[in-house]
């Protein structure tokens, strides 16, 4: 279902460079580096609506922090949120937010780095997320995600079938740096 491979190149850390619209600098980000930074939170306590490494966080304030890690301050201000939310709104409120300020892609093509969005029970918004990290062990093994989850701290799990079936949407972060193979194509 997703991508877990890393090039040699995104083992670099981020460099400036060129926007992908042309015009202006924009931070280009290697994906082992959206992966250190998610790995860096693991351990924090959840906290609702939190935002703040090795203090507390939820599942959207590990990305919010992994964004101002990578790509800079916050592209808006997030208002308060209930934590039933995703049960009593009509609106997909996450998702379209994700699409303001993130890349969206096919789930099926997500790789490390990349944010996964879930709809925790069919029928409902989609209310939760985290970024793919890979597998385990140097042939990939099963995929991995972080996510930050209501009861327990910060953590690295598998990417199981239970959670795949939960998957509602993809995205990858503004910047991030594409396959060589890919921009030799273009």
């Amino acid at each position: 279902m997703v991508d877990r491979s890393l090039t040699e190149a995104d083992a670099e850390d981020p460099t400036p460079g060129p926007s992908p619209q042309g015009g202006g600098e924009q931070m280009e980000i290697k994906r082992a580096a959206i992966v250190a930074e998610a790995r860096s939170w693991i351990g924090t306590p959840y906290h609702h609506q939190a935002s703040v490494k090795h203090v507390g966080c939820d599942c959207l304030g590990l990305v919010r922090g992994v964004w101002r890690a990578l790509v800079g301050p916050e592209p808006e201000s997030i208002p308060g949120y209930s934590s039933d939310w995703g049960e009593v709104s009509a609106q997909e409120t996450l998702i379209t937010a994700a699409r303001r300020h993130l890349i969206e892609i096919d789930p099926g093509a997500a790789r490390p780095g990349d944010i996964l969005v879930f709809r925790m029970r069919p029928g409902r918004m989609a209310k939760h997320a985290g970024i793919v990290v890979g597998g385990a062990g140097p042939e990939g093994g099963n995929l991995k995600f972080i996510h930050a989850q209501e009861g327990g701290p910060v953590c690295e799990v598998a990417l199981s079938p239970w959670w795949q079936a939960r998957v509602a949407a993809a995205f990858a972060f503004p910047g991030v740096l594409r396959d060589k193979s890919l921009q030799e194509q273009d």
